[in-house]
This record gives C-alpha cells, sequence and structure tokens, in this order.
C-alpha cells in the first residue's frame, strides 16, 4: 500500500482553502487538511457557512483528485455542548472529511473522560474520527495521557494523533510509542522544531502555530520515530513557518516540506 500524504492545514501558512488544494495537487500531496473552527480565536476563511466557498473547494478536490484527510478542530471544555459542533460536522462531512482533530482543554479527568467519549459516539454518527492531539499546554498533556483517554472511549472512532514537535516537547519516551498499537491511530503530523528550546507555554504556543521546522532542520530525533510509523500510515505534513512563507512563498515551503518528510520515511 502506498502512503498517503496530507498537506496540514497549518502548512499552507494561511493560504485559502482552495489555494491549499491548488498547493496540495501542484505538489504531490493525495489529501488536505481545513481549519473550520478556530484554535485560539483567530480568523478563518468562512469555508464553514460560505456556500460559494464550498462549491468552489469541492470543485477544486473534484478537478484535482486531492481529498480531504482531516478537519480542524474540536476543543472540549468544561463548558462544551456537542450538539453545537452538528453545524461544522454536516460541513466537513460535505466535504468528505475523515477525521476530525481534537484537543482538550478541560482540566477535570472525569468530565473529560466523558466529553470525549461522548463526542467519539457522536462522530461516529458521522462516520468521522476523533483524534485526539496531545499538546503540552492543553488538558490532554502527553502520550499517556492521550492513549488512556482513547482506550477509555473504547469506540471505533477513539484515535491518538500523534505530533511529532509536542511528542518530543512532552516528556514522552520512544518506547511509549513503540508501544503505542498502530490501531489507535489514523494518522500522524511530521515537522522538526528548534533544540534546545523555551518550555514556556506560551514559546511552545508560538512555534507550534508559526515556527515548526523543515524534517532535518532541527534537532528532534525524527529518524527514531519514522522508524516507528507503520508504512500505510497517513502522514500530515505539518510545517507552519511564517518568516520562511514569507521569503519563499506558501506554495514552496509546502513542496520542501513535503520533499523533506518523504526523503525522512525513505518514500
Amino acid at each position: 500500500m502506498t502512503r498517503a500524504y496530507s498537506l496540514g492545514y497549518l502548512t499552507g501558512n494561511g493560504a485559502d482553502p482552495v489555494t491549499a488544494v491548488a498547493i496540495a495537487a501542484e505538489h504531490g500531496y493525495d489529501m488536505v487538511s481545513f481549519r473550520l473552527l478556530p484554535a485560539a480565536g483567530e480568523a478563518l476563511h468562512p469555508l464553514l457557512d460560505d456556500d460559494h466557498m464550498l462549491r468552489e473547494v469541492l470543485a477544486a478536490m473534484r478537478d484535482t483528485g486531492v481529498s480531504m484527510a482531516d478537519a480542524e478542530m474540536i476543543r472540549l471544555k468544561p463548558e462544551t455542548r456537542l450538539d453545537d459542533f452538528r453545524p461544522f460536522l454536516d460541513r466537513i462531512a460535505a466535504l468528505g472529511a475523515r477525521h476530525v482533530l481534537v484537543a482538550v482543554d478541560d482540566t477535570d479527568p472525569v468530565r473529560t473522560a466523558d466529553s470525549y467519549a461522548a463526542l467519539c459516539r457522536l462522530l461516529g454518527s458521522y462516520t468521522l474520527t476523533a483524534d485526539l492531539e496531545f499538546m503540552p499546554w492543553t488538558g490532554c498533556k502527553d502520550l499517556g495521557h492521550a492513549r488512556r483517554l482513547v482506550e477509555g472511549a473504547d469506540h471505533p472512532s477513539a484515535a491518538v494523533l500523534f505530533d511529532s514537535l509536542h511528542f518530543d516537547r512532552c516528556g514522552a519516551t520512544i518506547d511509549e510509542f513503540a508501544a503505542l498499537p498502530p490501531d489507535l491511530m489514523n494518522y500522524v503530523q511530521i515537522c522538526d522544531g528548534p533544540v534546545p528550546y523555551d518550555p514556556s507555554d506560551e514559546a511552545l504556543i508560538a512555534v507550534a502555530r508559526t515556527a515548526r521546522l523543515l524534517p532535518g532542520d532541527g534537532g528532534i530525533d525524527l529518524a527514531a520515530i519514522a522508524a516507528l510509523v507503520p508504512p500505510e500510515m497517513t502522514v500530515s505534513v505539518e510545517v507552519p513557518n511564517q518568516a520562511l512563507a514569507a521569503e519563499i512563498g506558501a506554495s514552496e515551503l509546502a513542496r520542501r516540506a513535503l520533499a523533506a518528510t518523504k526523503r525522512l520515511l525513505g518514500d
């Protein structure tokens, strides 16, 4: 089976959805990711409620053969009402999404487990998966916590989303990744990052959202990670770097990011 590569939403460095599809197609990506709900209140292209944009994106995907991998993002908060996500889920279902990136902002472990399990059941009714991303500054800080939540949900839609940057920063070990059953993952996110680094939440967030590095340009032990990525696992190339995109353009950054990721994984 040939590995599929997806252009992560952040790798577009602000490109609109139609342009993102064009970039993906030009450089050999199989899939693309769109963000319809904000991560932190940022402005987004209006794909969620602009029907004209929806038609343009669907036409671009049909014309290029690029499909939608994952949608961003559902954040589980103490006040979360899952029914509020139905317009988002209806929209991404129309786009043909497979997975939903899920983050946890709730620090109550019991409520978080209940909310995530209920979300899995809701997404399952849409034939979508709930891919839980651990991030050191959130309510799900590391790989072990994500695995416990996924296994506790005990649902076919439950999955861990492994991100090489967050893995390097969260204190998890390569043995923990090696012990993670492949069937608990649907895709992985790959990038490099600076080492050493500022461990404050503010600095971690800034790098994660705006200053990741091309594989091979940083200090993360990506070779050890790559050796454990199953050969059939979809890879989301997630390399937001606003400074580099401003210098060489979002399209060229996306091209370099895919080439570097393929070299890393031996494709």
